[in-house]
């Protein structure tokens, strides 16, 4: 039990709720941002309430962006053929931050999972899919992690498209790894080297 007032005991709690900070390191990391009030507190929270406000799925992929569409989608560069399919938007933030991907992406949202009950309409395979029939796609990349689930989801998709070329991510990605907890040289290398699924 903390000794602050019922605000601080409210902002503590929301804190322990965030990944890896339980009510321990939410303490500690509320008693940090207090002392460097006018640094960090005060524009953490104007941050995190313009992102509140403004922050929105693309319509299109499923990036986070603040507009309809994304950057990504909306830059016409990126419309070279090639569409790199991930789970969620961290694994698309950690494709990115290799520096090595020009086009662009869909955000699934998850894998197939029977235990689970999720199946293709769960996800945004059935949009995938529309994007792949509209747009002049040449190569359906699957950036998938190496689970059981991943590569479910996977088969599945490289099943739905016969007359797309469909490649996965090949050396570098560790079986039962996830993309946002790999470097940027393991995704690079991964990236370069994918083969035909």
């Amino acid at each position: 039990m903390t000794q602050g007032t019922p605000d601080i005991e409210a902002l503590i709690e929301l804190m322990a709720r965030l990944p890896g900070l339980g009510p321990r390191s939410a303490r500690r990391a509320v008693l940090h941002l207090i002392k460097k009030r006018t640094v960090q507190l005060l524009p953490l929270a104007e941050a995190l309430h313009k992102v509140g406000t403004t922050a929105r799925e693309c319509a299109r992929c499923g990036n986070i962006g603040t507009g309809d569409l994304c950057d990504i989608c909306t830059d016409p560069r990126r419309a070279n053929g090639e569409i790199c399919v991930v789970e969620d938007v961290a694994d698309l933030w950690a494709m990115e931050r290799s520096g090595v991907f020009k086009g662009r992406y869909h955000v699934l949202g998850g894998t197939l999972s029977a235990l689970d009950a999720v199946g293709p309409e769960e996800l945004r395979i059935p949009r995938l899919l529309d994007r792949i029939a509209e747009e002049n796609v040449s190569e359906v990349i699957l950036a998938l992690g190496a689970t059981i689930d991943g590569q479910t989801t996977a088969h599945y998709i490289a099943d739905q498209l016969p007359e797309v070329r469909v490649t996965s991510l090949a050396q570098g990605v560790p079986v039962g790894g996830e993309l946002d907890y790999l470097d940027d040289g393991t995704i690079s290398a991964a990236l370069k080297a994918r083969k035909s699924f």
